[in-house]
């Protein structure tokens, strides 16, 4: 690795504009970057449908930003912060893999610069406040203790802790009733965290959160409770960026990281937006398949006018992940089988087909493994060829930059051009349900949205108390393009049944729930825990894989 200020050298940023964590971490001023230089081209980085197999999506915009830099373009990525229940629990680290990682991977995997713990911190106190407020209030005060809605979060899988019962120790006249945990990554406030533009913003939206109602039914506000200012308090320091480099000494930003399920699944605003004054190409990725992650970028993200619409969208498959959708079990991902690769092909159609819905254009990055035939890559490039899509074979894992100049050149190119005009799934004004018949339809496949009676009465509260023109965002399986991760391939046809609502007011978004989306993870049997160590003179092993 590179000393950092050697790398922000590289933005043309000295070390004035960083607040170092020793040598090789750094948060930027988000004011930084020379004043009047044109934007950067932002590529987004998605996916098929994932599979229990892994497609490599964040290895594969690591890979690409370092192939965009040898190919000579002043490139830069702007990627999320893995969350520690993950790195713990099946995934592991997030980092990427292969020669296309962002370091130091042990520590962004970790700590890192104590966002996370930030964004905990400021949750955890608007729940004390509420608390608080329901200790002096009484139940005639400004909460209705039978609806507070806020719970707290911790940075961990702890399944133990979704639902417990609070209040059991207030001796004086509180009420013991139902809680629970979310992870953290799972938190209004960090959605909220990514979506604000600066500091003012920031307090503005965390006064915009609902903890809960009254006896009115009305809600209940942070701002109502005085809370945003203490909160922001503790997330000003964690505004900043934080600043990293690939194994190839590209500069890299990681610098939040919600849930792509409860909530929009991209990095911050902040970060894309200083990336885009400070470099020619922006690689950035959305959580999960484009039917979650890459429909939230671009009817949240980008319609909060914070960053501009991508110039270029790469859909990430590999040739397992075919195989997978067309019928083969994960055991025998490895053995060649070219009919259930074209079988599964319909997903990846469905994939481009969603992002093509919006005016961007497409390029399809196949992502290559070592079991992959010949054969196979063969026949999956004579079927790109004959459907007219742009795709680049990508080595990224084996190779680094060199292995993706391909993909580079084709990603470059569609940036370059001018066929299509971007355009939002929905317009805002649009009621509600219009806009999840419009997402179960157009990007789903579904013929009809069912809301169940939780989600029913929900909805005309909203509606009363003005939420109708927020944007919607699903909380869905990302097994499938369905609401259901058993139906695999390109379903259709299937109802998308909506079991209840919540408002995100302070991120700014209606959340439409469908099925069971859990928001405090379990580890599995064998967690990723087990295997990580730490040697007698602090080297770190096992997060890496």
């Amino acid at each position: 690795m590179k000393p950092i200020v050697e790398i922000a050298a590289k933005l043309g940023l000295d070390p004035g504009n960083l607040v170092q964590f020793g040598t090789y971490k750094a948060k930027v001023d988000p004011a930084a970057g020379p004043p009047g230089r044109p934007a950067g081209k932002l590529i987004l980085v998605t996916a098929m449908t994932p599979t229990p197999a892994g497609e490599g999506k964040t290895t594969t915009a690591i890979g690409l930003v370092d192939a965009l830099t040898r190919a000579g373009k002043k490139a830069l990525a702007a990627l999320r912060e893995p969350s520690l229940g993950p790195v713990f629990g099946m995934k592991g680290g997030a980092t990427g893999g292969g020669k296309a990682r962002v370091v130091p991977g042990e520590d962004i995997n970790l700590h890192f610069t104590g966002d996370l713990h930030a964004v905990s911190s400021a949750h955890n106190l608007l729940a004390a406040l509420v608390e608080n407020r329901l200790h002096f209030d009484g139940p005639a005060g400004l909460l209705d203790g039978r609806n507070v809605y806020w719970k707290r979060v911790v940075d961990m899988n702890d399944r133990a802790l979704r639902q417990i019962i609070i209040g059991l120790e207030d001796t004086y006249g509180g009420m013991a009733r139902e809680s629970g945990f979310d992870i953290t990554a799972a938190s209004e406030v960090m959605a909220v965290f990514c979506l604000s533009r600066d500091l003012a913003d920031l307090k503005a939206r965390l006064g915009r959160i609902v903890v809960g109602c009254g006896l009115d039914l009305k809600p209940v506000t942070a701002a109502a409770l005085k809370a945003p200012g203490a909160m922001a308090a503790l997330l000003r320091d964690a505004l900043r960026p934080n600043l990293v480099q690939t194994l190839e000494e590209t500069p890299v930003f990681v610098h939040g990281g919600p849930f792509a399920n409860i909530a929009h699944g991209a990095n911050s605003v902040i970060a894309t937006g200083l990336a885009l004054r400070l470099a020619d190409y922006v690689v950035t990725e959305c959580g999960f398949g484009s039917d979650l992650g890459a429909e939230k970028f671009f009817d949240i993200v980008v319609r909060s006018g914070a960053v501009p619409p991508p110039s270029a969208v790469v859909i990430v498959a590999t040739l397992r992940s075919l195989k997978y959708h067309g019928g083969v079990k994960l055991d025998a991902l490895l053995q060649e089988n070219i009919a259930a690769m074209d079988n599964g092909y319909a997903n990846l159609q469905a994939h481009v087909d969603i992002v093509r819905q919006y005016g961007l254009p497409v390029v399809v990055a196949l992502n290559r493994f070592p079991a992959d035939s010949s054969a196979e890559i063969a026949a999956f490039t004579a079927r790109a060829a004959a459907d007219r899509l742009p795709y680049a074979l990508s080595d990224v894992f084996g190779a680094g930059g060199p292995g993706g100049l391909d993909l580079a050149a084709k990603v470059v190119e569609a940036a370059s051009s001018d066929a299509g005009e971007f355009r939002f799934l929905y317009p805002l004004e649009a009621l509600i349900p219009e806009k999840l018949e419009a997402i179960a339809r157009r990007i789903y496949g579904a013929d009809r949205v069912v809301l169940e009676s939780p989600a029913r009465k929900k909805l005309k509260r909203f509606e009363d108390n003005g939420f109708s023109g927020l944007p919607v965002c699903v909380a869905k399986t990302q097994y499938s393009l369905s609401d259901n991760p058993k139906l695999l391939g390109r379903p259709n046809g299937f109802p998308l049944t909506v079991t209840d609502l919540s408002i995100s007011a302070g991120a700014g978004f209606v959340v439409a729930l469908c099925g069971d989306i859990m928001t405090m993870p379990g580890m599995p049997k064998s967690p990723a825990a087990e295997r990580i160590d730490v040697s007698d003179d602090g080297v770190v092993s096992g997060i890496l894989g």
